[in-house]
C-alpha cells in the first residue's frame, strides 16, 4: 500500500477526532463560554451542518482543481479552524471556526478519496479505502478519549491545539509524500449524476442514513453529563467510556464490512432494532454505572456495524453516479449528526433530563427502521417485477423466450 495513502489515514485521524471529540468536552466549554450544554451541543451539529454542505458542493467544485493543491488547501483551512477554535474568545467564533473547519473536512474526504483510488490498482481500491475509514476509527479510539482527557486535566482549548497540531503533521504528508494526480481528460457530467435525485430509493437511503445516525448521536453527544449527573460517574471515568464506545465501533466496523455484502437489509435491520434496544435500555438504566457503560460500548457497535450497509446501500442504488453517491452519504450521515444533537439539546431544554436524549434516539432509530422496512419493500416489488414471467418460460423443453436474468438482489 502505498504510503500516500497512509498519509491520507492520517488526516482523516485528525479530521474525525475534530468531528466527536466535542462529545466529551461538552461540560468544561459550556462552562467557559458561559452558555448552557444544550447550547453548546450545538457546536456538534455545526460542524455537521457544514459537513453537510460542503460535502457534495467540494465534490464537484474540486473535480477539475489539481488534488495535490486541494488537498494542501483544504488540510491548511482545518488546521486553522482548530487553532481559531483554541483561540476563540465567543462563543460565536468558536461557532464559526467549527462551520469552516467542517467544510474543509467534507472537502478533504471527497478528493482524498479519488486521491486514495487513484494512487492504487484497481484490486487494492477497497483496502485503499479501509485504510482512510481507519483512521476515522482509531479516532473513535484513541483521538476522542484523548481529547477528553486533555479537556479534563489541562483545558478544552488544548484538545483544540493538539488537533492543530495533528493536522500539521497530515499537512506536511501531503507536501511531501502525496503524489500528483493527473486531471481527469473527460469533464465530469453533472447534469446525468443529478438525475440520481429523481429516484425514491435514494431519497429513502438518505432518510435512513440521517436517522440512524442522528439516533445514535442524539444520545452520545450528552455522553459525557448522562455519564456524570445521571449515572453518577467521576469525570475522569468520560475518556474511558468514550475509548469503549470507539473499540466498539471498530468491532462494529469489521463485523458489519463482512456481511453487508450478502446481507444488506439483513444488516440494517438487525443493527437499527439493536440500536434502538440499547438506546431505550439506556433511557431505563441510567442511573446504573455499570449499565451506562456496557450499553456505550454495544451503541457504538449496533452503530458502525450498519455503516458499510448504509454506504453500500446509497452506492447500489446511485452507482450511475459515483461522483455524487459518496458526497450524498456523507452529506446524510452529516444530517442525522446535525438533527440528533439538536433533538437531544430540546428534550434537555424541556425539563426531561439527560436520559431522555437516549429516548428520542430510540424514537428517530424506530423511524429509520420504518423507513428500511418500505425500501425493502420496493426493493423487493423492483425485482419482481424485473424476473422473467412464469408463461414465457416452457419447463422441461428447451423451448424459452430467452435465458433467465441473473439474480442480482439482494438477500435479506
Amino acid at each position: 500500500m502505498p504510503l500516500a495513502v497512509y498519509i491520507l489515514g492520517l488526516s482523516v485521524f485528525a479530521l474525525g477526532t475534530s468531528e466527536f471529540m466535542l462529545s466529551g468536552l461538552l461540560p468544561p466549554i459550556a462552562e467557559d463560554m458561559h452558555v448552557s450544554i444544550p447550547r453548546a451541543g450545538l457546536l456538534i451539529s455545526a460542524f455537521a451542518i457544514g459537513m453537510v454542505i460542503g460535502a457534495p458542493l467540494l465534490a464537484v467544485a474540486t473535480l477539475r482543481l489539481p488534488r495535490k493543491i486541494t488537498l494542501t488547501a483544504l488540510i491548511t483551512v482545518f488546521g486553522l479552524g482548530q487553532v481559531v477554535g483554541a483561540l476563540a474568545p465567543s462563543y460565536g467564533v468558536l461557532f464559526a471556526s467549527r462551520v469552516v473547519s467542517a467544510l474543509a473536512c467534507a472537502g478533504f474526504w471527497a478528493v482524498g478519496a479519488a486521491v486514495a483510488i487513484a494512487t492504487v490498482p484497481v484490486g487494492a481500491r477497497a483496502r485503499a479505502m479501509a485504510v482512510m475509514i481507519g483512521g476515522l476509527s482509531i479516532a473513535n479510539v484513541l483521538g476522542v478519549p484523548a481529547g477528553a482527557f486533555l479537556g479534563e486535566h489541562l483545558g478544552w482549548r488544548s484538545a483544540f491545539w493538539a488537533v492543530g497540531a495533528a493536522s500539521a503533521v497530515a499537512l506536511a504528508g501531503v507536501l511531501t509524500l502525496i503524489p500528483r494526480i493527473p486531471l481527469p481528460d473527460e469533464k465530469p457530467r453533472l447534469r446525468r449524476e443529478l438525475t440520481i435525485y429523481r429516484d425514491r430509493q435514494v431519497w429513502l437511503a438518505v432518510v435512513i442514513t440521517a436517522l440512524a445516525a442522528g439516533g445514535v448521536f442524539c444520545a452520545f453527544s450528552y455522553l459525557a453529563p448522562l455519564l456524570t449527573d445521571v449515572a453518577g460517574l467521576p469525570a475522569g471515568w468520560v475518556p474511558t467510556v468514550l475509548a469503549l464506545f470507539g473499540i466498539g465501533a471498530l468491532v462494529g466496523t469489521v463485523i458489519g464490512g463482512r456481511v453487508a455484502d450478502a446481507h444488506l437489509f439483513g444488516v440494517l435491520l438487525s443493527g437499527i432494532t439493536a440500536s434502538t434496544l440499547f438506546l431505550a435500555a439506556l433511557a431505563v438504566f441510567s442511573s446504573s454505572p455499570v449499565a451506562v457503560v456496557v450499553l456505550s460500548f454495544l451503541l457504538g457497535v449496533s452503530a458502525f456495524y450498519t455503516a458499510p450497509a448504509l454506504n453500500a446501500r446509497m452506492f447500489n442504488v446511485a452507482g450511475a453516479a459515483p461522483t455524487l453517491a459518496g458526497a450524498t452519504t456523507t452529506a446524510a450521515f452529516n444530517l442525522g449528526n446535525t438533527g440528533g444533537p439538536w433533538l437531544g439539546g430540546a428534550v434537555i431544554d424541556a425539563d426531561f433530563g439527560f436520559q431522555s436524549t437516549a429516548w428520542a434516539g430510540a424514537a428517530m432509530t424506530l423511524l429509520a427502521l420504518a423507513a428500511v422496512g418500505l425500501a425493502l419493500r420496493l426493493h423487493q416489488r423492483a425485482s419482481a417485477s424485473a424476473s422473467p414471467s412464469p408463461s414465457r418460460v416452457i419447463t422441461g423443453t428447451s423451448k424459452t423466450a430467452g435465458p433467465a436474468p441473473q439474480d442480482r438482489t439482494t438477500r435479506v
